[in-house]
């Protein structure tokens, strides 16, 4: 048999003098997917992948078990109108959560009805259901479809009694925000330009708010916010359930602070609200609310990394006129708030749910001054999902929970009694397999300590295979929840931990700041601190532990092994951002710049040239397995950016392929987000049979 070889990739004389750098990009041939070389490659790939695949044991087996533990399914929290509700589901033998609405039948018992069902619209399980609003009455909603994983979602109104279609589809809406105004005949909206009104290259960008009227031509929609403005910003919006209030949040990019406004709309109508700053030129986050009260309440990390909630006059919404109505926590994160305020109770109460080093906590509040009066009973050391109440004021508020051992259930809390109870759990009921979790402590590099969360099969802690998986940006918390790929990886006998690296929320906006821009070296060490504490631990050995992340966790991974390949037998790398000095060219990337810094600015430069994961790959180094996972129809994160680095490792490494490969995975008509249940039992199945089969777990796992 002839010796298998990595398809031959030309490595080009690129090169870019760039503020007096020499940037080398041999591979930059590889980011055009529609050149003839490209697909080449790329079919290339695809058969290395097939044949080295072949040699995993344990694929069907983690693919078992993947699909029995996501036959758990799940269930979210409701959305009240009345006697509506509306609330998400899926069971085990479903591909995608369905969309249910349940009214009280004759006897009174609930009468549920599919009302959007991806499936159903799309046998074929391309199609995704990325958000949904009703109305304040309960008689329209507004939702949101994409198909094919492109996230570009197509804006629909229904008739909720009816299931009839009333209005749409509006295009350009991706993820956009719907802020309903009183009777259900109108609501608020973003929308981007029209691609002929931008510049080449910005269709993803340019957002505007408008007033639309339902059942009229979207070319009658009322302007009412973004002329002139950043084209990176995005809004939210929320309309005071009275319908006399707009609140108005600006971000640009994915920065963490933002502008905020608010506008009486009894003051110039609907078409032509006067915004007055609730906040504005601060380097703070506010979102602003108005509740049944009257009262301005404003969510904010101002003069309170760890977060505080507080109220002002909406007449007077300025931070001069702030009054804090719940202070920070020295130790925790500040992260919801809900009223509850029904004429059943003596008093009005106010629930904040806070995370203390990742673990969710809800205490309850005096409404009017915000007095401590007691916490509400969690099942256990988990993660709370939103609160959510009746709009229309009552005693009762809802949220969902899950841990790593427990698939994600419904509770309620009834502030009459102060008691908690299942409102709903997952329909499914597999056999999860008995764990272990712990939430360790350790160093990093320049002192600071860490924190991760490592779930291990139950007995003693000797060196196994493991998993470290993390993240580290964006403001985004890793926190304890079910996940069918580490439990299939614990059933099999191995480690799996969650790096709280800094970059995330987990200990407030500091923590978030020191591994962003120029402190992102701060993630990486607090990777490889992670991975040694493992190592020193005895939990697992450098032969026998691989490093797993995705999206900007693929940045992380991309950095962990062209760093540190010392502490790695494998990796997967998956949605990965690798070139950091091209990265905003493409997709989403000019939103990043918030969060990253920018190779347009040479400072900028410096810093995301010192870590960029392409750039440091050196010849003759001995790099773990990698594989990279990709999705050609990922509209965030383009795949060029795997296909280079494969390419440049592929090239360097000292390692024969048939001992580390370094493989590419690619997926067609599906993104960067949601995927259908049997896609996502495929990849999982993949990637923990190739970790598997490179840390020594494959034998156990077949």
């Amino acid at each position: 048999m002839p010796e298998p070889r990595y398809p031959a990739a030309e490595r080009t004389g690129c090169q870019e003098d760039l503020y007096g750098y020499r940037v080398a990009d041999p591979y930059r041939w590889l980011e055009d997917p529609r050149s003839p070389h490209t697909k080449e490659w790329s079919a290339a790939q695809d058969a290395l992948f097939s044949a080295q695949a072949a040699r995993w044991g344990g694929r069907e087996r983690f693919a078992a078990d993947v699909r029995e533990l996501l036959g758990a399914g799940f269930v979210g929290a409701p959305s009240r109108r009345g006697e509506l509700c509306l609330f998400m589901r899926r069971t085990g033998e479903q591909e995608h959560g369905v969309l249910y609405a349940a009214e009280p039948g004759p006897d009174g018992t609930p009468v549920e009805r599919a009302l959007i069902d991806p499936t159903a619209l799309d046998p074929g399980g391309d199609t995704t259901l990325d958000s949904w609003r009703p109305d304040h009455e309960g008689r329209r909603l507004a939702y949101q479809l994409s198909a094919g994983g492109d996230e570009e979602s197509l804006l629909r109104v229904l008739d909720i009694a009816t299931g009839e279609i009333v209005d749409g589809p509006v295009d350009r809406c991706r993820y956009s925000p719907v802020a309903w105004l009183p009777g259900g005949e109108a609501f608020y909206y973003v929308r981007r330009l029209p691609p002929g009104e931008v510049p080449e290259g910005e269709e993803q960008y340019h957002r505007r708010v408008y007033l639309h009227r339902v059942g009229t031509p979207t070319e009658q929609d009322v302007l009412v916010f973004g002329q002139g403005r950043d084209m990176t910003e995005h809004y939210g919006l929320q309309v005071s359930r009275d319908g006399r209030w707009l609140v108005l949040t600006a971000a640009k990019g994915t920065s963490a602070c933002n502008d905020a406004w608010i506008a009486d709309l009894a003051e110039n109508g609907w078409e032509r609200p006067r915004f007055v700053g609730v906040q504005e030129g601060a380097d703070a986050d506010a979102l602003p609310s108005v509740g049944r009260d009257g009262r301005l309440y404003v969510f904010t990390d101002r003069d309170a990394p760890r977060g505080r909630l507080c109220v002002a006059d909406p007449d007077a919404p300025g931070p001069d006129h702030w009054r804090t109505l719940v202070a920070s926590d020295p130790d925790a994160v500040m992260m919801d708030f809900a009223v509850l305020d029904g004429p059943e109770l003596d008093e009005a109460r106010l629930l904040v749910s806070w995370r203390r080093h990742a673990i969710s906590e809800v205490t309850v509040h005096s409404l009017v001054t915000g007095e401590r009066r007691g916490a509400v009973e969690l099942p256990g050391l988990g993660s709370v999902g939103g609160l959510m109440v009746r709009p229309e004021g009552g005693h009762e508020a809802w949220f969902g929970y899950s841990d790593t051992a427990s698939p994600p259930a419904v509770y309620s809390y009834d502030a009459r009694t102060g008691g908690v109870s299942l409102w709903a759990s997952a329909p499914g009921a597999p056999e999860v397999p008995d764990v272990r979790t712990e939430q360790l402590a350790f160093t990093s590099r320049d002192g600071t300590q860490v924190r991760m969360l490592v779930v291990s099969p139950a007995g003693e802690v000797r060196p196994r295979p493991a998993i470290l998986y993390g993240y580290g940006g964006f403001r985004i918390s890793m926190t304890p929840g079910y996940s069918a790929t580490a439990l299939s990886w614990v059933r099999a006998g191995g480690v799996y931990a969650v790096a709280n690296l800094r970059g995330g929320l987990e200990e407030g906006e500091d923590w978030h700041r020191t591994g962003m821009l120029g402190a992102k070296q701060n993630v990486f060490d607090d990777c490889a601190a992670a991975a040694e504490h493992l190592i020193d631990s005895g939990r697992t050995a450098p032969d026998r532990l691989a490093v797993m992340g995705g999206s900007n966790g693929g940045l992380l991974v991309g950095a962990a092994i062209t760093q540190r390949p010392d502490l790695f037998a494998a990796a997967v790398c998956s949605a990965p951002l690798l070139d950091m000095v091209r990265y905003e060219r493409f997709g989403l990337g000019a939103l990043w710049t918030w969060e990253y810094g920018s190779a347009e600015v040479p400072e900028e430069l410096a810093w995301l040239l010192a870590y960029s994961p392409y750039h440091r790959v050196a010849e003759g180094t001995a790099y773990p397995a990698t594989l990279f996972t990709v999705f050609d129809n990922d509209t965030r994160v383009d795949p060029l950016h795997a296909r280079k680095m494969c390419a440049a490792l592929q090239h360097a490494t000292s390692v024969p392929l048939e001992d580390r490969p370094v493989l590419l995975r690619r997926e067609s008509e599906v993104g960067h987000s949601s995927r259908a249940v049997s896609r996502t039992v495929s990849l999982s199945a993949d990637q923990l049979a190739f970790l598997a089969h490179h840390t020594g777990l494959a034998t156990a796992a077949e």
